[in-house]
């Protein structure tokens, strides 16, 4: 999280000393200016009074006069349309395939980095807004048919050339009759309506349709698969308005902090549990919260009622199961159902202290981590085979104690005061941090949805990422002005302070990036892009170009920026944007003592239509 952001909620405290000085001025003021005001022009009223787009006049520039552009910026070539820089499949190439090595990030040099625009797909619309995207999306914008053929008896995604569109009926491998009637039965055994359950992980995730139905349990869930075969499942999924991430379980840890998912789930998810002495389940150990649910169907829960029809699997499922059961037993995981009796189903949970771990006899493996382990740390990462400690009574942060969603939203996480100030050992932030914090964003959304972009308040943007998400307050004042119409992935800065455990902590989900790098998503993927001080933070570290480049790339065309930095770093941001067939305006912040500014941009949508006969045969 950007250092940058949270000198301001410092700087809050400060102000809040200085407040009857600054409202004596300010009276005196406007009373001198009432005053001295004569029968000349009239002050703006309304929305547009705020508006300070002349103190960025490369805004102002017509094509014909870049003096005050960086550069104009032309689109890649087509082959770039489904572009993902640290998941392109040609530069995995060189790298290791022995436990999928290759399909992990692997991000280009800055010699490497594309300095044009991505094309959206030819025929490109507008998306089809949620909650109707759920069942269905525009074709074109997804044109890819790979699925619908490989997984067309599991109703995954059909195609439909007489709509245009391609259909989500709501199946998978593991739920013929429906994601609804699968959640149902889980729901015997996680209680999802008592609201303790609000966090998921669904690892391989196909087009994420259990996190598409999740989403009406009032259950967020993180869907990730790789980039591979089975082509464009987090495509599709950020297409229906679904929290979706490319990522794979292979040799480096999962993006997130430790304890923060309340259930994790696989259903046929095709990764080895067993491999390795069980590493994969050692990762999701470290990432389930005390008292999380770990959820296992398909090959090879139950493999007595469906061996027939596993023939192929390669491994012995029935040593498979044994193997998985084993390690999960190592781990101190609770046997909450067994495949058989609960149907299709295993599902295990995750002890809230650590009393078995102390129970267990001298030298059991995986050992558990030493005071050394730094289980938050998961940027490039390395998985560790240990298990992630527990404090000998049960953690406040568990899945029994933490408040139950929604009240967990607006309360300070349990872990707040354990960010510690290296020099100092003193908690770097308190709950009058996080109270000045959730005040300013509520303060800075209301502004957006009523003035800058108005939007908002119209509930047209469902994907949004924040850039710089601190607490994530700025996620949470979204929920209070559009409710779940929209979510939220909120980055954390890999370089800042480490607060993406509290942002779980509160209900919402997010991941730790670099942007000096490409987030692993694909391209045209977020409606709404906030960017605080982003430029500010990575000012000497990467070149503000690739970082705006970036955020093109995410945006869906017609989609929606909001950039806020110094002033001095808006004016060369607004240089940049000129060039990126982007519309613009700039404007004053919500606060009227910031010297920050605002951008607030709309992409264009250039697609170019696509040619009768080609639209009519559905070429892949």
């Amino acid at each position: 999280m950007g250092s940058s952001g949270f000198r301001a909620v410092k700087r809050e405290r400060d102000r809040s000393k200085l407040l009857p000085a600054v409202l004596v001025v300010a009276f005196l003021c406007g009373v001198f200016y009432y005053l001295g005001k004569s029968g000349g022009a009239q002050p703006a009223r309304g929305r547009g009074a705020r508006a300070v787009s002349n103190e960025f006049p490369e805004l102002e520039q017509t094509d014909s006069d870049r003096s005050r552009v960086e550069r104009i910026f032309e689109p890649c070539g087509d082959e770039y349309v489904d572009y993902t820089p640290c998941e392109d499949p040609k530069r995995s190439l060189p790298f290791p395939r022995e436990h999928l090595e290759y399909r992990e990030r692997h991000c280009p040099r800055q010699d490497e980095l594309l300095r044009c625009l991505i094309p959206p797909q030819k025929g490109y619309k507008k998306c089809v807004p949620w909650p109707e995207s759920r069942g269905s999306v525009w074709y074109n914008n997804v044109p890819f048919l790979h699925l619908t053929r490989e997984k067309a008896n599991q109703n995954w995604v059909k195609h439909d050339p007489e709509s245009g569109r391609l259909t989500f009926p709501g199946g998978g491998t593991m739920f013929p009759n429906g994601a609804n009637a699968y959640i149902d039965e889980m729901d015997k055994y996680l209680k999802f309506g008592e609201g303790k359950i609000r966090t998921g992980l669904d690892a391989g995730c196909g087009v994420a349709s259990l996190g598409a139905f999740l989403l009406d349990r009032n259950v967020l869930t993180v869907s990730f698969a790789p980039r591979d075969t089975h082509v464009a499942q987090v495509q599709f999924a950020l297409e229906r308005g679904v929290p979706a991430i490319l990522g794979i379980l292979a040799t480096k840890r999962l993006p997130y902090p430790s304890n923060s998912f309340d259930f994790a789930h696989c259903s046929r998810c095709l990764i080895p549990w067993y491999d390795r002495d069980g590493l994969f389940l050692i990762e999701i150990n470290r990432l389930l919260r005390p008292g999380g649910y770990w959820v296992l169907s398909g090959p090879p829960v139950n493999w007595q009622k469906h061996e027939k029809e596993w023939h192929n699997v390669e491994d012995d499922i029935r040593k498979v199961m044994s193997d998985i059961e084993a390690i999960a037993e190592k781990l101190c995981w609770e046997y909450i159902a067994k495949g058989g009796e609960a149907g299709d189903f295993a599902i295990w949970r995750k002890p809230k202290d650590s009393k078995c771990y102390t129970q267990r006899e001298e030298g059991a493996t995986p050992p558990v981590c030493g005071d050394d382990d730094k289980p938050d740390s998961a940027w490039y990462t390395p998985m560790t085979s240990c298990i992630t400690a527990l404090p000998e009574q049960e953690d406040p942060a568990s899945i029994d104690l933490i408040p139950r969603w929604p009240d967990r939203l607006s309360k300070p996480s349990p872990r707040l005061l354990n960010l510690l100030d290296s020099d100092s050992s003193r908690p770097v932030y308190s709950e009058s941090d996080f109270e000045l914090d959730n005040a300013k964003w509520k303060k800075a959304v209301d502004f957006y949805a009523s003035t800058a972009l108005p939007e908002i308040a119209t509930k047209r943007f469902r994907n949004v990422l924040d850039m710089n998400a601190g607490f994530g307050s700025f996620a949470a004042a979204l929920d209070g002005q559009v409710g779940s119409s929209a979510w939220v992935m909120n980055a954390v800065m890999s370089s800042g302070p480490n607060t993406l455990p509290f942002i779980f902590d509160r209900g919402l989900i997010g991941t730790y990036q670099d942007w000096c790098e490409a987030f692993s998503s694909y391209p045209r993927t977020y409606d709404l892009i906030h960017a605080d001080s982003i430029f500010t933070h990575y000012s000497s570290k990467c070149d503000p170009v690739d970082i705006l480049l970036e955020m093109d790339r995410l945006l869906r065309p017609e989609g929606s920026a909001i950039i806020r930095d110094s002033k001095s770093n808006m004016k060369k941001v607004a240089r940049v944007v000129k060039g990126m067939r982007w519309d613009c305006k700039g404007w004053k912040t919500e606060d009227e003592l910031s010297g920050d500014r605002l951008l607030v941009c709309t992409k264009k949508n250039w697609a170019e239509p696509v040619a009768a006969a080609a639209q009519a045969n559905n070429v892949e």
